[in-house]
């Protein structure tokens, strides 16, 4: 095995950023926020820091951000049949995702199964528009609002949605917007202030924050979720349980770098272009989905034809580059991509997702040529000998 590793995996975790470190072990010590005396009002100003920083990384009100566990926490949250606007009972009839969606949000939180309504995608892997406006048209509203969840950028192809479409279609329907910002956010401009969504679901370590820590972005606070996490009240009753104030602040620091690294996105995407390039003179007959579409700027998700994705995979594990065969969301499974069958393009071999960030060197990127050339050359020595 390579004694050097090439992390191109930044999808599935980012690296720990130096001052989310910092930030985490400074917060260790701290006492609980809720409490009243000095030492609990200074872990509440580390909290509502951490607040103003992921409130900032999407422009929105501090007091809108609400801290979870994760992203799949904060999605089950959301994605619940029962709402309350002010004191009243607000009924969400039916969910309607995309069928390229991540599981957390395919699964349907707190929905019963068949209230789930899933919207089917381009080849490109870009929602149906004219069938999610067909679905909501027919809604039937006195059953309750349809709650619509998508993600704003895919976890395995990098495609970005149009949600500012998607939002006109869905306010025009009545109903509430979800959207996933899980992989764009630090990645592509987000901004509540606009009409944009009802809701985002924030995840830290994919900023290069700690895990174990999410956040709920609220529009307004006009309308929430019943809770999932009942207790002390904590996070304005909307989760209840002490907060995790040392992941908290690591999550502070690394919306802040996130932001600021939106300056630099076209150097990521420099490196991926490069890399994809690299694909394509070594491969010619490569696949890369999602390349005729906006996508983000640090993914690629490619196949090579004839070759199954886990075995090339392990192949890059043995020659130090760490990436995915499709998304790391269930606990090192490894399976076919329901986004590949989603866009059409059936499940046979599967893909190949390489993820990279600001921290992705050039001598990383050759480490992959390398790699590949490898690949390729073993695999044509074997061809030559069947």
């Amino acid at each position: 095995m390579a004694e050097h590793r090439a992390y191109l995996d930044y999808n599935a975790s980012a690296p720990l950023l130096p001052a989310a470190r910092v930030a985490v072990v400074a917060a260790l010590d701290a006492a609980n926020p809720s409490s009243v005396h000095a030492e609990g009002r200074a872990a509440r100003r580390l909290v509502e820091d951490a607040r103003r920083d992921v409130a900032a990384l999407v422009n929105a009100k501090p007091d809108h951000v609400f801290f979870t566990s994760g992203a799949t926490e904060a999605a089950v949250t959301l994605l619940s049949p029962d709402w309350r606007m002010g004191r009243a009972a607000l009924r969400m009839a039916r969910l309607y995702v995309s069928a390229a969606d991540h599981p957390c949000i395919l699964n349907g939180g707190r929905f019963a199964r068949e209230k789930i309504v899933r919207i089917g995608v381009t080849p490109d892997g870009i929602i149906d528009l004219e069938t999610l406006g067909v679905a909501l048209a027919s809604h039937d509203k006195a059953e309750g609002l349809p709650l619509v969840a998508m993600h704003a950028a895919n976890n395995e192809t990098g495609v970005i949605q149009p949600i500012a479409e998607i939002a006109t279609i869905v306010k025009a329907a009545g109903g509430l917007l979800v959207v996933d910002a899980v992989q764009a956010a630090g990645r592509i401009p987000l901004d509540m202030s606009a009409p944009y969504a009802d809701y985002l679901i924030l995840s830290s370590h994919k900023l290069g924050g700690p895990k174990g820590i999410g956040a709920i972005v609220a529009a307004s606070d006009l309308m929430m979720p019943a809770p999932l996490v009942t207790g002390g009240g904590q996070e304005k009753g909307h989760r209840g349980g002490t907060e995790n104030l040392a992941a908290i602040a690591g999550f502070g620091a690394a919306a802040r770098e996130g932001l600021a690294g939106l300056a630099d996105i076209e150097v990521v995407r420099q490196r991926r272009d490069a890399i994809e390039a690299i694909v394509t003179e070594l491969v010619p007959d490569a696949e890369i989905f999602g390349k005729r579409v906006e996508r983000l700027a640090n993914t690629t998700f490619f196949a090579i034809p004839g070759a199954k994705a886990e075995t090339v995979q392990i192949a890059f594990d043995l020659a130090g580059v760490a990436l995915s065969a499709g998304s790391a969301c269930s606990s090192g499974k490894v399976g076919p991509s329901h986004v590949l069958k989603a866009m059409g393009h059936g499940e046979e071999g599967g893909a190949l997702r390489v993820s990279i960030g600001a921290a992705t060197t050039a001598d990383e990127v050759e480490q992959f040529r390398k790699a590949l050339a490898g690949i390729v050359a073993r695999r044509a020595a074997r061809e030559r000998a069947a």
